[in-house]
């Protein structure tokens, strides 16, 4: 007897590497891993997030943690599971211009900041991080977004909003100055290409990000797995074995670099072994229990910034058989 099919779309990242080159399968289903990038296309729901939430394109998929809360929050018909592929601290990922008379967080009250999307889980993050730790107030800065919502919602009153044009490159804005700042995921080569123009907000942002990190005590959290409603409707278990293999894949990720010249990175080894002595055996964790406060935080911020339509709950957000992890 056949096995029953699971298309699982994911990014490239090192800890899929074992999904995409076969040493990770599943027991009870046959897996078809996919190879779908996060897409900057301007058209409505054309990236991989919006292929999942907007069409239900595949049977699980990676996609934004702040995008599927606005899912969840409307009764959409999706279901994740407590593994995350994806973080990032916002600190180091907010660029300014070099003469904007930018020095500190709040000198970007009032100033124009460009971002992907309004509700890009990395914006979400730091419109919530400038005002929960530098007491800046999210709603007095002017935000530009180079494409369409994933979900739609409507702006709180008084926030600034602006869609750009199709075409229009946000990363050379920047270098012109027509915006003062940056923060986006996936940053333009005008903003990682060596300008003079452009900097990062913190001079030191690795320090930064270490005392949020020893302040709170998590790695925040970008991206989700989301199943289909109706597929685990119809195979239940596949949560739970989709969860165990992503705890394969990462514990056999680690063992890539026991290689020192595994990566491109001259001192990557190194690397490793700082990280591991700074944030820890595990800065990477699946399952909720580990995870909540890192989650609840991210809730906050989305109510407050009027993307979920109800205060959710980090247990209603997975798959009942997965509560326990």
């Amino acid at each position: 007897m056949s096995k029953p099919k699971l298309t699982l779309a994911l990014s490239h990242y090192d800890r899929h590497i074992p999904f995409f080159d076969g040493s990770v399968q599943l027991e009870d289903f046959d897996l078809n891993v996919l190879e779908v990038g996060q897409s900057v296309a301007l058209k409505h729901g054309d990236n991989r997030h919006g292929r999942m939430l907007q069409k239900g394109e595949f049977d699980a998929c990676e996609v934004s943690l702040s995008s599927y809360l606005m899912a969840k929050s409307r009764g959409w018909p999706f279901t994740a599971i407590p593994v995350f592929p994806r973080r990032l601290f916002s600190l180091s990922m907010i660029w300014v211009h070099a003469e904007a008379g930018i020095r500190s967080p709040k000198d970007l009250i009032g100033r124009k900041v460009g971002l992907t999307t309004f509700q890009t889980t990395l914006s979400v993050l730091t419109k919530g991080d400038l005002q929960a730790e530098y007491d800046v107030p999210w709603r007095k800065i002017h935000w530009f977004t180079r494409r369409r919502e994933t979900v739609e919602f409507q702006a709180q009153e008084g926030v600034n909003i602006h869609l750009l044009p199709q075409g229009k490159k946000i990363g050379a804005m920047l270098i012109q100055r027509e915006i003062d700042a940056l923060v986006m995921p996936h940053p333009p080569k005008e903003v990682t290409g060596g300008s003079d123009r452009i900097k990062r907000l913190f001079s030191d942002p690795k320090q930064e990000e270490l005392k949020y990190f020893r302040k709170n005590g998590f790695y925040p959290i970008m991206h989700i797995i989301v199943f289909r409603d109706d597929f685990l409707k119809k195979y239940p278990r596949a949560a739970t074995c989709l969860m165990g293999a992503f705890e394969s894949a990462r514990s056999i990720c680690r063992e890539y670099y026991s290689d020192p010249n595994w990566s491109l990175m001259a001192w990557g080894r190194h690397l490793f072994e700082e990280e591991r002595r700074l944030l820890g055996d595990d800065p990477w964790p699946n399952g909720l229990k580990r995870n909540k406060a890192n989650l609840e935080r991210f809730i906050g911020y989305s109510l407050d910034q009027g993307l979920i339509e109800r205060q959710l709950t980090a247990d209603e957000l997975f798959f009942e058989k997965t509560l326990d992890t």
